[in-house]
């Protein structure tokens, strides 16, 4: 089992910034792809960004040029910098792991419980 947890949300004024941090923890698993997923009310959930453990990264096309997602291997943590923040990315922010498990040898997916970000004046 993998525990995510999230933190670094909450209130910004449009143009600001913020950064979300997830920590993953647990035993006997080893972490491929980590990421972000965003859900505004009344909307599906939708892919931020992710990034595999070797560094490669992915971007939303709303986020290219504004956000910028990390993470440390040895410490199984992942990170969204997020600047100029505009209204339309008010949303729960969301941590993912794709996480190889060593006792069920199989890929599995776990989410944290989610941060609200929301950019208000």
């Amino acid at each position: 089992q993998v525990q995510l947890v999230e933190s670094g949300g909450g209130l910004v004024q449009p143009g600001g910034s913020l950064r979300l941090s997830c920590a993953a923890s647990g035993s006997g698993f080893r972490i491929t792809r980590m990421g972000w997923y965003r859900q505004a009310p009344r909307k599906e959930r939708e892919l931020v960004a992710t990034i595999t453990a070797g560094g490669r990264t992915n971007y939303a096309d709303s986020v290219k040029g504004r956000f910028t997602i990390s993470r440390d291997n040895g410490k199984n943590t992942v990170s969204l910098q997020m600047n100029s923040l505009k209204p339309e990315d008010t949303a729960v922010y969301y941590c993912n792991a794709e996480c190889y498990m060593a006792v069920e040898q199989e890929l599995i997916g776990y989410w944290g419980q989610g941060t609200q970000v929301t950019v208000s004046s």
